[in-house]
């Protein structure tokens, strides 16, 4: 007896080399300094004690933790074994019930609207299959409950950075841009008609580094997406690269005692369930 193996798709196997590259470098690292946009996330949903709410694509755990600092009933899910691990040790360390799940945005393992709040900060976004993800995120939430989620906008630092990044190292044919999500237009398009309520407004979160080439050196060294493109060009064309990183840096720096400053824009959204 014959078995029919089904060969992966396209979009399985552009997951798989987002998996790894997400595992490479640190990124716990790079979730330190988003820390102020999960919180301002989680102030936006503002769940309740006793809510049960999920963080898609929760990575370190930094939106999951902050809802179970107000009581609620949190589980995150996350594909990158290593950022699960260090999220649940996150949890422990403050002895908060978080349950963490190694699952993928596309195929969330949860019964049809099982949480009143879902979230996702800069995380969903990046998911291999967007509309199936987006789906994923309304199928799990009640009818009545909240999705909430930050993402980097097209024409904000991160995203001239993954443009940049984009331009040395073209993206698999299958990859869709990651900050689709940061156009309020396409993400009431990728939620569709069984949402209502759907509001969004631009935040920024500061940053800053020693010189704009320390922020390139870090991004090369610790970011997965940033490292792996790096990886995959030879010694010319990874100098070029970080040339462009610097000079993006120092075009957008505002620091005024020798330092690198900048403000990176997000997008916050939030939608009721129908």
């Amino acid at each position: 007896m014959s078995t029919t193996i089904t060969p992966p798709t396209s979009l399985d196997q552009l997951r798989t080399k987002q998996q790894q590259a997400w595992s490479s470098g640190d990124y716990n690292r790079i979730a330190a300094i988003t820390v102020p946009v999960s919180e301002s996330l989680v102030r936006r949903a503002d769940p309740r004690p006793g809510e049960r709410v999920l963080d898609v694509a929760t990575g370190t755990g930094h939106a999951a933790l902050a809802a179970a600092r107000r009581g609620a009933r949190v589980t995150g899910i996350d594909y990158v074994p290593a950022l699960v691990f260090i999220a649940r040790r996150r949890a422990a360390a403050e002895a908060l019930p978080v349950d963490f799940v190694e699952a993928i945005a596309e195929d969330l393992p949860f019964d049809d609207g099982s949480f009143d709040h879902v979230l996702s900060a800069i995380g969903v976004m990046f998911a291999a299959d967007q509309d199936r993800a987006a789906a994923e995120l309304v199928r799990v939430t009640r009818p009545g409950g909240r999705i909430s989620l930050a993402s980097w906008t097209p024409t904000g630092f991160v995203g001239r950075l993954l443009k940049t990044v984009g331009a040395h190292v073209p993206p698999p044919p299958a990859a869709q841009s990651p900050t689709r999500w940061g156009d309020p237009q396409t993400v009431r398009e990728l939620l569709g008609d069984d949402v209502i309520d759907l509001t969004a407004s631009r935040a920024t979160v500061p940053q800053r580094f020693a010189s704009a080439q320390a922020f390139a050196d870090f991004f090369l060294t610790w970011y997965g997406p940033t490292r792996s493109a790096a990886a995959r060009l030879d010694e010319v064309g990874r100098q070029a690269l970080r040339d462009e990183m610097v000079e993006l840096a120092a075009d957008s720096d505002r620091g005024t005692d020798g330092t690198f400053v900048s403000d990176w824009e997000y997008l916050l959204v939030t939608a009721t369930r129908r």
